[in-house]
């Protein structure tokens, strides 16, 4: 394998969270005035850290959203997981064959840790992801596209940014692995091609990972 690291997403490559948390956030919204469709959501907010949400409201609407709404949306979130949430197909299986493998890999997401670990335990993939293997943009301060969650997390894993793959569904995350100067294979099975140009490489069903990975 040509890298030392894998670096994934969690939100739609390891947890098909993504229509689940989009429905809900664009009827939220709606709800508090801001009306917003699905695809509004998925198109703005999708990969995005919860304050990229807040700066974009008070941009657009010159209003901010009320103090309650992180909160709040997480509960809905979580109830919505409890019900509905599943592994993204095929990601079980890589996890086997890396593990298997000896290749290191970690989650790297927008989400907090609450909602990676709520995520993971819901779908079992908590057996995959120790504590060791979870970093969040709550730990640096800056969602992405800015490269410092990648950065933070190759460094805390202990490889070079070089040799790194990031496996993205958003283009927000792949400007951010870009920005970090590693390499990204960019999900397009909820994101449009053209929206992950800069990807190093482009896949749209999980199980053709390991094979690229190689």
């Amino acid at each position: 394998m040509p890298y030392d690291l894998v670096i994934f997403d969690n939100d739609g490559v390891l947890v098909d969270s993504e229509p689940i948390s989009n429905r809900l956030l664009a009827a939220y919204l709606t709800e508090l005035g801001h009306p917003t469709s699905y695809e509004d959501s998925v198109r703005d907010y999708m990969g995005s850290a919860m304050h990229r949400i807040h700066d974009l409201v008070l941009e657009r609407t010159g209003k901010r959203l009320p103090a309650e709404f992180d909160d709040e949306f997480h509960r809905r979130v979580f109830e919505a997981f409890a019900r509905e949430l599943r592994p993204v197909d095929g990601v079980v299986g890589v996890l086997e064959k890396l593990t298997a493998g000896e290749v290191p890999y970690c989650v790297a997401s927008s989400g907090s840790h609450e909602r990676i670990r709520v995520g993971h335990r819901t779908t079992g993939l908590d057996r995959w992801f120790g504590e060791s293997r979870i970093f969040s943009a709550q730990d640096v301060g800056k969602g992405k596209p800015a490269p410092d969650l990648f950065l933070h997390a190759a460094e805390r894993m202990g490889v070079a940014p070089a040799r790194c793959v990031v496996v993205e569904d958003s283009p927000l995350g792949v400007r951010a692995a870009v920005a970090a100067g590693m390499d990204v294979y960019g999900f397009t099975r909820m994101t449009p091609a053209a929206d992950l140009a800069e990807a190093t490489r482009l896949f749209s069903d999980m199980s053709e990972l390991t094979a690229l990975l190689d």
